[in-house]
């Protein structure tokens, strides 16, 4: 068997840790490396991202360990029956590429994943490994995110949040009926077990008080757990996945959902699709999840702006609900309470805080919803402020067109 360069394992194993989406790196405690004579931190306002074209991260070194797998997901291009070429690393050569790509200012830390290879135990130890030797005898400081193997040792899940700032267990597939059938292997109650005791051990660890009327970060994975669910390896709707999401946040303390596209694989399974759903469905879902989490908004909701489960592509949520429930509207900005101004379209989270601060001390006119927002015409339509009411145009049937304007060709010149 020819053996392998690190250059060439490292193509291998990057390219084949590409179809994983959740690798921010924002929300850790400030970490520096100063005074201990190791290298890198976390110091500042989070890690700096780059972002590829479609929308994911590439600021971390992203790689598995290896894509050897004993498990035979169908989705996954990794899969034991896949016909790709495999690579491993060895504990020592990740991290020595880490601390060279951290010294060359080329990444900010690590991402680290893999397939299975011996057993759930061998393989988080593995990884666990990685980072400790980054942590102790390196004296790293930079980010540190591992995905954890369900089935593991409840122990080594333990000590991976010891070592990283974030820990991720994805779920993958959004019911446990589809994961049966594209993973067998997976079992969705060791998944969830395993983000269950990781939610414990953090919560065990967070220490007592308040920081600015916050809980203090937990000690275990400060930056918290994330998963990810695949949109449209499987027949599963918009609704259906943000219900299993909203389920995750309220039962796991999950910092994080991500979506991911699904993306046709080589020598894929005719149960698969052919093509990939459109990209704006997993940006349209990103939007919902943001509205879950800071908006206020429930998952049937949030649904209920599109037709047949799923979200309506050509406009983002919040405003196909607004359309949806004009009799909710117009909303007097200057007696409505949070709640309410936080589901107007074009009104976000900072700029209701200033509304609600700046109406302390004068009734808001439209200039003044104009300047703290930035931009006036989604928000026009439905509110009333002390010089303006939309009259007849909430309730206008052409309001979605002129909200929205047909695309149009871009010229070259």
């Amino acid at each position: 068997m020819t053996q392998l360069t690190l250059k060439r394992k490292l193509a291998i194993l990057s390219d084949a840790a590409k179809y994983d989406a959740s690798c921010a790196s924002s929300g850790s405690v400030k970490r520096s490396s100063v005074g201990t004579g190791g290298i890198g931190s976390t110091e500042g306002s989070g890690i700096c991202h780059s972002y590829a074209p479609d929308g994911r991260c590439i600021s971390l070194l992203k790689i598995l360990l290896t894509n050897f797998c004993v498990y035979d997901c169908i989705y996954c291009v990794n899969r034991s029956s896949s016909n790709v070429e495999r690579a491993r690393f060895s504990v020592e050569e990740v991290v020595a590429l880490t601390l060279d790509f951290y010294r060359r200012n080329y990444i900010e830390g690590l991402f680290l994943s893999s397939g299975i290879i011996r057993s759930p135990d061998y393989t988080m130890e593995e990884i666990v490994r990685v980072a400790r030797l980054l942590r102790e005898t390196h004296k790293f400081g930079g980010y540190i995110h591992l995905k954890v193997i369900p089935n593991a040792a409840p122990e080594l899940l333990a000590e991976a949040g010891l070592w990283a700032d974030r820990l991720s267990t994805n779920i993958e597939l959004p019911t446990d009926l589809s994961l049966a059938a594209l993973a067998p292997e997976k079992k969705p109650a060791e998944i969830r077990t395993a983000m269950a005791h990781i939610f414990s051990v953090r919560e065990e660890s967070r220490p007592e008080g308040k920081v600015d009327g916050k809980a203090k970060p937990t000690k275990l994975a400060p930056a918290g757990q994330s998963t990810q669910l695949i949109v449209g390896a499987d027949g599963a709707d918009d609704a259906v996945i943000l219900n299993r999401s909203a389920g995750l946040y309220a039962g796991y303390g999950l910092k994080r959902v991500y979506y991911s596209a699904f993306s046709p694989i080589p020598d894929a399974s005719s149960r698969l699709p052919l093509s990939p759903p459109p990209l704006m469905r997993e940006h349209r879902l990103y939007q919902a999840d943001w509205l879950m989490r800071f908006y206020g908004f429930a998952a049937p909701e949030i649904v209920s702006g599109g037709e047949g489960g799923l979200l309506d592509l050509a406009i983002d949520p919040k405003l196909a609900w607004a359309l949806k429930n004009r009799n909710r509207f117009p909303v007097d900005v200057n007696r409505a309470d949070r709640e309410m101004l936080l589901r107007v379209p074009g009104l976000g989270v900072k700029v209701v805080d200033k509304l609600l601060s700046s109406r302390r001390h004068h009734r808001l006119r439209l200039d003044d919803v104009a300047r703290l927002a930035g931009s006036i015409a989604k928000v026009r339509p439905f509110i009333e402020a002390a010089d303006w009411t939309p009259g007849g145009l909430t309730d206008d049937l052409r309001l979605r067109q002129r909200l929205v304007p047909a695309p149009r060709q871009l010229e070259l010149f």
